[in-house]
Parts: structure tokens; sequence; C-alpha cells
């Protein structure tokens, strides 16, 4: 399972994002923000790679205001697109 991250530049948003995630019968974690990722807000939820549609279809109809959605490579972070 590769995990994805999605970084916040708000608690608020983040809040949202994970009651609405897991609505959608998506599993996530909680965790903290990795530092390479700049963020206004110290949490970011951790979701499996086979989500990704489910979770960027929640993103898109909802409006989550987010900083980025991440992959995680031997260099840090890669910003993937919404």
């Amino acid at each position: 399972m590769e995990p994805l991250l999605i970084a916040f530049d708000s608690t608020q948003q983040a809040l949202r994002a994970e009651m609405l995630l897991e609505y959608a019968d998506i599993e996530i974690d909680i965790r903290p923000t990795p530092k390479e990722i700049t963020a206004g807000c110290a949490l970011s939820i951790e979701f499996a790679a086979e989500d990704l549609e489910n979770a960027r279809s929640v993103i898109r109809n909802e409006k989550v205001e987010i900083r980025g959605l991440f992959r995680r490579t031997d260099a840090g972070y890669e910003e993937m697109e919404v």
C-alpha cells in the first residue's frame, strides 16, 4: 500500500476533510504534517493510494480547501494533481 498525504492550511479544513472522507468509507489516519511540506496546519491526512479517485472526488465535490496532495518519494514529497 502506497500512502498518500493531504496537507491543509487550516485545522478547520483538516477536520472537515476527516469527517467527509470517513463518511465516504475511506480509511484514513490523521498524522503530523511532515516538515518537508510547508503548510499552515500541523495536521495531515494519510490514506491508501487505491482510494485516490474517491478522495479526489470528495475534495472536489465538497470544495475542501487543501494545501496539496502529496506522494512520498526518495527525495521527500512530490505534489500531485488534485
